[in-house]
């Protein structure tokens, strides 16, 4: 589903990060935490590839979509210069989302940068509240962990340079955490791939469930051009893996469907 959605808000909120809210009715009733959309921005003529943003919030009731993006290249700083009236095509809300977080479950969200924009809509709806683990080269890349202090969660921070928190790796703020969880412990993850492919063994070594959102880049974002395909274990393979397109079939897979080798 493709909509014209009218921008309502572009701000800085950080550095090089910012916060874009459209209008946008359609997408905001069947969005889900996890789920992403494909923008595409206004003036490029001569890249006319559509870009995949996280959905970092939705607001049924107000028809809003929420996307945040880092600065990183020309269809963002085309991005970045848009005012509120300007309308863009929206293509979504496109893949799979996160399965919701029983209220038997304590949710363990761990980002890397902002991939906490991608967990956020699942803090704000998860019945019971759990940890945030963020990670980040320096305090310059943690955004948004105030808003997850204000629905609730623990959140624990780690930076590799030692400028805020624990120095060092998020994935090692996970066995804390899971020590810590009053519930049967559920890990959400999103952020660089590396992390992830971390994170995710970790997990299937403690028995853990976790839900790794594997965002790659991607190109036509509906399953047909296998730009952002990655590796997922298939016993019937004589190779013990398939591609599977993330714009499809993810991004979010449970970390024993992944194949790690």
């Amino acid at each position: 589903m493709t909509s014209e959605c009218k921008i309502l808000e572009n701000v800085c909120l950080k550095g090089l990060y910012r916060r874009m809210v459209f209008s946008a009715p359609e997408i905001a009733a069947k969005a889900s935490p996890g789920q992403f959309v494909h923008i595409q921005i206004p003036e490029l003529r001569d890249r006319i590839l559509r870009r995949p943003f996280s959905i970092s919030g939705y607001d049924p009731e107000q028809g809003t979509l929420t996307v945040t993006y880092k600065v990183v290249g020309a269809g963002t700083e085309v991005l970045a210069k848009l005012p509120p009236g300007v309308s863009c095509n929206i293509m979504g809300p496109q893949g799979n989302g996160y399965p919701m977080p029983s209220a038997e479950e304590t949710p363990i969200l761990v980002a890397g940068g902002y991939g906490s924009a991608a967990t956020l809509p699942l803090a704000l709806r998860a019945p019971g509240k759990g940890f945030l683990l963020l990670g980040a080269r320096s305090t310059a890349d943690l955004i948004l962990y105030e808003e997850y202090e204000k629905a609730g969660f623990q959140v624990r921070i780690s930076t590799q340079d030692g400028s805020l928190g624990h120095r060092g790796m998020v994935t090692e703020l996970l066995d804390p955490a899971l020590a810590e969880a009053e519930k049967t412990p559920v890990v959400y993850a999103c952020g660089p791939t590396p992390m992830l492919m971390a994170l995710g063994k970790m997990c299937v070594e403690r028995r853990v469930r976790c839900l790794l959102s594997l965002d790659q880049h991607m190109c036509c974002g509906v399953g047909a051009c296998f730009a952002c395909v990655v590796k997922m274990k298939d016993s019937s393979s004589p190779d013990g893996w398939r591609y599977s397109r993330t714009c499809k079939e993810g991004p979010v897979y449970s970390a024993e469907e992944v194949y790690y080798a």
